[in-house]
């Protein structure tokens, strides 16, 4: 069995409920809720906020989605395919990712709460299952 299983499967499940609220709250119309920090409306209005004129948190849905599958399937049955397809979805994802906080930093010049959470579970993520490829070449 996968011994990071149980944090790889926690990060994406964390990251599959951040980008549910996102995309359920794009879906509806609304805008996510930040609290006392402000940031989420903007970013959630600007142009960046979709790709093809699909909401990004769909996208993130999705991929966190297959995220939490190929995490149960290293975690359950010690599927090594399923640890280096973490690793290389991680991996665009962590690229990806980084692309938003770029835009949300320099261009929309606002931080949603919600899409840096996504992004830390995104990014701890594929740390995990980089340090378990180097440290155990056979998980």
């Amino acid at each position: 069995m996968g011994r990071n299983g149980p944090a790889t499967a926690g990060f994406a499940s964390l990251g599959l409920l951040i980008a549910a609220y996102l995309a359920w709250t794009r879906l509806s119309g609304g805008l996510p809720v930040c609290g006392p920090l402000h940031g989420c409306e903007t970013v959630a209005l600007s142009s960046y906020s979709e790709l093809f004129g699909v909401p990004v948190a769909v996208f993130g849905l999705a991929f966190s989605i297959v995220l939490f599958g190929l995490s149960l399937a290293w975690w359950r049955r010690a599927d090594r395919h399923a640890l280096l397809g973490l690793y290389g979805l991680g991996l665009l994802g962590v690229l990806f990712v980084a692309y938003l906080t770029y835009l949300e930093l320099f261009v929309i010049d606002a931080v949603c709460v919600w899409c840096a959470g996504y992004a830390l579970t995104v990014l701890s993520g594929w740390i995990t299952a980089a340090v378990t490829l180097r440290r155990n070449p056979a998980d």
